[in-house]
């Protein structure tokens, strides 16, 4: 089968999308942006950056950087979207600007990591803080205690656990009813926890701030204080150490602010794609940095940056709100993040097997995850990854040194970061491609600044990959690794895919 027989032409949505039922408007899309975006990274990553740049006004800094580079490559998207306004989206750019691999190696990185281990992460995130609420509800409290498969891992299945796979199971299955189902579930639960990142902001600010936190963090506002080493002898204390330390700590807002491009994989969804996904897309990443800028400012007015640095288990959103609220704020902040979490999980399940059912077209996965059921939604796909996205709730990772148990998906997301930037790398490096290969190719909206906006995306975050891959190395190389076994799995579905076309075309020759 030949990519124009898969693919279809630039300006035509290709047969596969035809079964879509269209029903999301902008409103709808906005809120798969937000939704995605907004999980529970945002209540607990200004911790660890506070520790590698020692400086509150650094930590602002760092989170208006990465508010520049989601922005940027929101914008330079929305050219693409508007081009293609297909089912797959991000999946669908590459293959297009590059070639089927490229494509593929993004959606085998997709599926096998960054969309199943963000929703596992996040739906144990919601047990976690159900805990607060109902103690039972613990990652200590085994129905199946760990069973070492090795020195430094095991699997088990802890109440938390079991509350997680459930939630995964419970929004598969509400997807596979339609995409009204998980549109109303998703514009519900994206409402109420934007509505909670605004309420932490106003209530932390209005009652929570004091001058006193506030002269401590900002007097001398740009000096790091006691900065966590990123290697031996650097920190942030010296120029190259602190342009080190503001690249290294990218991992934890870029991984907060990450999935905002997911509502390009349900653009055969839409509405009016080629102007609605693009607006979306520049509505809801702002929103959000601007939600999460405001946040971090409520941080450093309720709580001193030591507080910040040393906030048990890094809950620096619950520490703040303890400050404006002494003895419900942490009650509070858990019901929150619940909310924010389901809505989190319940928008990445369903964009995500819109970018497998692509895949799947093209003969590139599992052939039943390219198949739409009665009510026009891939569920074999939405199946496929839910259990996979279970199996990654199961196993545990051990310290020997400490005897503690960690997640195996968390180690995971670690190494997909630099992965997941690199694709976002390439993905803006098709805009050029693609205005040299089909200048005339329909753009019904294009890069805002080209070419020097999406050119300094790609210079700005080529630059916090090499850092990554120079100081980080242990947590971006096996991602890279991650990518390249989606090699052999190309290979396999490539030769099947073929073998599948010349039967077909064999069966057809014989036909009387």
């Amino acid at each position: 089968m030949s990519r124009t027989d898969t693919a279809g032409s630039l300006d035509t949505a290709p047969p596969g999308d035809a079964g879509f039922h269209r029903s999301l408007g902008l409103f709808d899309s906005t809120m798969i942006v937000v939704g995605g975006m907004i999980g529970s990274g945002i209540f607990l990553v200004s911790a660890d950056m506070a520790r590698l740049l020692g400086s509150a006004s650094w930590v602002l800094a760092a989170w208006g950087l990465t508010a520049i580079l989601t922005l940027t490559a929101a914008l330079s998207y929305g050219e693409l979207a508007a081009m293609m306004p297909r089912a797959g989206g991000q999946y669908v750019y590459l293959r297009e600007a590059f070639s089927p691999l490229a494509g593929f190696l993004y959606g085998w990185t997709l599926f096998a990591v960054i969309q199943t281990g963000t929703v596992a992460a996040v739906s144990v995130g919601f047990a976690r803080y159900a805990g607060v609420l109902l103690p039972f509800v613990s990652e200590d409290r085994y129905l199946v205690p760990p069973i070492h498969l090795s020195e430094r891992y095991a699997v088990s299945l802890s109440v938390a656990q079991l509350v997680g796979v459930a939630i995964v199971a419970f929004l598969t299955w509400t997807n596979t009813r339609g995409i009204d189902y998980g549109r109303i579930v998703q514009n519900v639960f994206t409402t109420a926890k934007t509505a909670a990142v605004v309420g932490l902001v106003v209530i932390g600010i209005a009652f929570g701030a004091s001058w006193e936190t506030i002269g401590a963090n900002f007097t001398n506002a740009w000096t790091p204080v006691g900065p966590t080493p990123v290697a031996p002898g650097l920190d942030a204390t010296s120029i190259y150490g602190l342009l080190v330390a503001l690249a290294i700590a990218q991992v934890g807002s870029l991984f907060a602010s990450d999935a905002w491009n997911n509502i390009t994989f349900t653009a055969g969804e839409v509405k009016n794609p080629r102007r609605d996904v693009p607006l979306s897309l520049a509505l809801g990443t702002g929103l959000v940095m601007a939600l999460y800028l405001a946040a971090n400012v409520t941080y450093f007015v309720t709580l001193p940056l030591q507080a910040v640095q040393t906030v048990p288990a890094d809950r620096v959103a619950a520490a703040s709100l303890e400050v404006a609220l002494p003895g419900v704020g942490a009650a509070l902040l858990a019901v929150g993040i619940m909310i924010s979490t389901f809505g989190c999980a319940n928008g990445m399940l369903l964009s995500g097997a819109r970018a497998y059912y692509a895949m799947a077209r093209d003969g590139l996965f599992f052939r039943g995850a390219g198949r739409l059921n009665a009510r026009g939604v891939p569920a074999t796909g939405l199946v496929i990854q839910g259990l996979w996205t279970a199996l990654l709730v199961l196993p545990r990772t051990y310290d020997p040194a400490t005897g503690a148990y960690g997640n195996l998906y968390g180690s995971l997301l670690d190494y997909v970061v630099s992965a997941a930037l690199l694709f976002y790398i390439l993905t803006i490096a098709g805009v050029f491609r693609l205005r040299w290969t089909r200048p005339e190719a329909p753009r019904p909206y294009k890069a805002v600044g080209y070419p020097i906006v999406p050119a300094l995306y790609i210079v700005a975050a080529s630059g916090i990959l090499v850092v990554l891959a120079l100081y980080r190395p242990t947590t971006t190389w096996p991602g890279f690794v991650i990518v390249m076994l989606g090699l052999p799995v190309y290979a396999l579905f490539s030769r099947s895919a073929a073998l599948a076309a010349r039967v077909r075309d064999r069966s057809e020759g014989e036909r009387p």
